[in-house]
């Protein structure tokens, strides 16, 4: 499914100048606050560790009955049976509306069926919620690269390193698409 390139380009600079105002919808905010303070550390051996910490926190919806739709619908979507993880993601944000981490699954699970219209609008929601969520982000920057609008893939990459600056595939993909972008020859 295409997007307009137009539409697409005022989306990310509409975000990006304005998206991290919002206050995200987490469960433990002041967990959260003093793990993103450690990602940004320049030397941060174990920010795999610090990451898995984020991620399970962003998964904590408050509700057991609500961790169980999510995490059926990561099965499924493991499983290959992405439409039926679309049908658990959705019951969720159904019953969980606020719970940024459901959004983010769902527009996983679009983008992996290429409906790429649908997984944007989902990651909009996701980062309306959820601002610093980083995985989101390099997901919109995926999409974006697919969709061969490589200046907006770019702007959501180096949004997504400005909060989490240790993926080493995140900085190459940066520093390549940057020489795209600017014209240079790889």
């Amino acid at each position: 499914m295409r997007v307009s390139k137009h539409i697409l380009n005022i989306f990310v600079t509409t975000f990006l100048c304005v998206g991290y105002f919002a206050l995200p919808a987490a469960a433990d905010e002041a967990e959260l606050d003093r793990l993103f303070a450690q990602l940004q550390k320049p030397e941060l051996p174990e920010w795999e560790q610090v990451e898995e910490k984020i991620w399970r926190e962003w998964s904590e919806s408050g509700s057991a009955s609500m961790d169980l739709l999510l995490q059926r619908g990561r099965e499924a979507m493991e499983e290959g049976n992405v439409v039926e993880a679309i049908g658990h993601f959705s019951a969720l944000i159904d019953h969980a509306p606020e719970f940024a981490e459901a959004w983010n699954a769902r527009a996983t699970a679009f983008f992996l069926i290429e409906e790429f219209s649908l997984s944007i609008a989902d990651i909009r929601q996701t980062l309306a919620l959820n601002p610093r969520h980083f995985g989101a982000l390099q997901g919109l920057g995926r999409i974006l690269e697919q969709l061969e609008d490589d200046p907006n893939a770019l702007k959501a990459y180096q949004a997504a390193y400005a909060i989490h600056p240790h993926r080493p595939e995140l900085k190459a993909t940066i520093d390549r698409l940057e020489r795209q972008v600017s014209g240079e020859t790889l």
